[in-house]
């Protein structure tokens, strides 16, 4: 699929993985609409490129249908990178003193990042239906952002891990059951990334985590995690693929 002139609407598009993609998608010609929470830096990101930019919550069906109609106004929807959601809390399911971990804080990092991640997929594969297909037989194409975590979650990441997990176990059943829309679907499950997250760690742990991976030894950038997340939108037979963008990294325990 070739992305000038295309639609494609990014969620989480304001800042770190989100805002790296939205400026590639820019440098390949795409009209690009911005999703992110009214909290985000949005406004801003939209008045520095130039973008659509519409405040929504992925997980509310009317809000998320909203950004979608804005992302049309620029032509039929046609591609989607979802990057939105948020961490975990880091909880233990037993703590020190051998109590359970809380359940809301599980069920709300599972809310947002899977149930979130199906909202995304199913509205936006909606809109591409209609789509006419293009020469290459593409009427649209997703990317989901899991982690991996999916693969080795560490101590204290039970429900991001669980939550990644799904959307990693998301990728190729989501790929088979769009296929007949001609709709692809791949994941990217990236490493330790420079994301505000990891820009609120101290310096020295910060290095620590870049020595950690293999090759090359630094944190990934948004302009890494953007540069293939347009690629599997521009490749027509890359689909149901979980691919891990880490620098051979394979986590430790804790």
């Amino acid at each position: 699929m070739l992305l000038n002139g295309r639609s494609v609407l990014v969620t989480g598009g304001a800042s770190g993985l989100g805002l790296g993609t939205v400026r590639v998608l820019l440098e390949r010609g795409a009209a690009v609409t911005v999703v992110d929470l009214p909290s985000s830096p949005g406004k801003d990101v939209a008045a520095e490129l130039g973008v659509r930019f519409v405040a929504a919550d992925i997980t509310d069906t009317e809000q998320f249908d909203a950004a979608l109609d804005e992302a049309e106004t620029t032509g039929p929807l046609r591609a989607v990178v979802h990057c939105a959601g948020r961490g975990g809390d880091r909880n233990r399911i037993l703590d020190k003193q051998g109590n359970a971990g809380p359940l809301d804080s599980y069920a709300d990092v599972i809310r947002i990042n899977l149930v979130g991640t199906y909202n995304v997929v199913r509205l936006a594969a909606q809109r591409m239906a209609k789509n006419e297909e293009l020469l290459d037989g593409d009427r649209g194409a997703i990317v989901l952002t899991a982690s991996v975590a999916a693969f080795e979650g560490q101590i204290g990441q039970t429900a991001y891990a669980s939550a990644k997990a799904g959307v990693r176990g998301m990728t190729i059943v989501a790929a088979r059951d769009l296929a007949s829309w001609a709709i692809r679907v791949n994941t990217i499950a990236p490493g330790v990334f420079e994301t505000p997250m990891l820009g609120r760690l101290r310096d020295d742990i910060r290095d620590g985590l870049a020595a950690g991976v293999p090759h090359p030894k630094r944190l990934g950038t948004p302009a890494d995690f953007g540069r293939l997340a347009t690629d599997l939108l521009e490749n027509s037979y890359l689909n149901g693929e979980v691919i891990r963008l880490d620098g051979a990294l394979r986590m430790a325990p804790r």
